[in-house]
């Protein structure tokens, strides 16, 4: 009798099905039942510490984390995570975590907790700030003319520049390609010259 491979592996593979190899799964079912995320809300996000952009699975109940892990079917990490990603949980359940922004004034010693709409408000004052004292509208460049005799004199022209150099940017390579973008617009809407990523420092 001529078996081929492709009817070999058939026989086989319908054998194990069938016969599940003599391993009774029962218990292994009954613990995946009780599991404390089996009804919980699934969600796939990107791990925010460093540039590489592990996979992590949330599971979320009543809006409160309950467990994080490595994302299997994720291109980068393939469900693998390293000590500071396997412990990303500890980042939304943590009774010692800031909940506010926190403020100290110029000059002084101790911080106290402000609101996210005051913190929000004095940043984009001190950015306006910093940009309109550092904004060149104008620069003026030396070019050469010639002068209707011929002669070839260096004149100085006004052109103009519309940046600052007081303020620079630095992105995060937590963001993907479309948010890095609509920064860069931003930015560059503000005159900034000095705009840096973190994924190539």
């Amino acid at each position: 009798m001529g078996v081929s491979r492709r009817d070999f592996l058939k026989l086989s593979g319908g054998t194990v099905l069938v016969g599940t190899l003599g391993i009774n799964l029962d218990p292994a079912k009954a613990y995946a039942q009780g599991l404390r995320i089996k009804n919980a809300r699934q969600t796939t996000t990107v791990c925010p510490y460093c540039s590489v952009g592990c996979g992590i699975i949330v599971y979320t109940e009543n809006g409160k984390v309950i467990q994080c892990e490595g994302d299997p079917e994720h291109p980068i990490s393939e469900g693998t995570l390293c000590s500071k990603g396997a412990s990303i949980y500890q980042m939304a359940n943590n009774d010692t975590r800031l909940r506010k922004p926190m403020y100290r004034e110029p000059g002084g010693t101790a911080w106290k907790e402000v609101e996210w709409g005051w913190a929000i408000d004095r940043i984009a004052r001190l950015v306006k700030d910093s940009r309109d004292k550092s904004f060149k509208e104008f620069t003026t460049i030396k070019v050469k003319e010639t002068l209707p005799d011929g002669t070839v004199v260096d004149v100085e022209k006004e052109i103009p520049l519309n940046q600052t150099q007081g303020i620079a940017h630095i992105g995060s390579a937590a963001c993907d390609n479309e948010e890095c973008y609509l920064i860069q617009k931003l930015v560059r809407s503000w005159g900034l010259v000095y705009v840096e990523h973190q994924a190539r420092i």
